[in-house]
């Protein structure tokens, strides 16, 4: 049996809230997800991966076929709902970063700022648990950045990385993203719930 949704149109988060309730509803059926650009692609596809469900994508001209069944190895990419009372003990900093300078004011000193912000988060240790970029921000996790070098070590060292797909969309940097994984809204707020402390810069 094969479940059918077409989310062609539907802005972020819909259309990994639609995948969200199709597996609720449907947790034994084969899901197909239709979307029509990258951005949705990638979250649904991340969405169903992290909750161990097998992919397949096909696409045409203008479309991407989002296959699912239960079932396989996949690794989780988003932490689960649920945190155990040990996991609860951890301390999970969250920054948020909406803007590719720092304060406001004068334009070169807030890139400055934020270069040496960039530069300085390793100083928190393990404490730093994710960082997520929206709007302007998703621009300093692109191909060109002169902060691709340090998100990149901050990756490489276990912190997760969250740029928002519907702002690469909209300033057209999508295929240009070179750190991090493409986000949406339901993964922004969820990192919000499972988050110790919230730095927002």
């Amino acid at each position: 049996m094969i479940k059918r949704y077409d989310c062609k149109g539907l802005a972020c988060p819909k259309p990994v809230l639609v995948a969200k309730e199709a597996i609720e509803s449907h947790p034994e059926a084969i899901v197909e997800i239709t979307v029509d650009n990258e951005a949705a692609r990638q979250n649904v596809e991340r969405f169903f991966r992290s909750q161990g469900w097998v992919v397949e994508v096909k696409e045409n001209a203008t479309d991407f076929f989002i296959l699912t069944a239960k079932g396989g190895c996949a690794i989780a990419v988003d932490p689960a709902p649920s945190v155990s009372e040990k996991e609860s003990e951890v301390e999970r900093v969250l920054v948020f970063i909406p803007s590719d300078s720092m304060g406001t004011g004068d334009a070169e000193l807030g890139r400055l700022l934020m270069k040496s912000f960039i530069v300085t988060l390793k100083e928190m240790g393990g404490a730093l648990w994710r960082i997520v970029f929206v709007n302007a921000g998703v621009r300093l996790a692109i191909t060109g950045s002169e902060y691709l070098e340090s998100l990149k070590a901050l990756e490489e060292s276990g912190v997760s990385i969250l740029v928002c797909g519907t702002c690469l969309n909209h300033f057209g940097l999508l295929e240009q993203k070179a750190v991090g994984e493409t986000t949406n809204m339901l993964d922004i707020v969820t990192s919000f719930q499972l988050a110790t402390k919230v730095v927002r810069v």
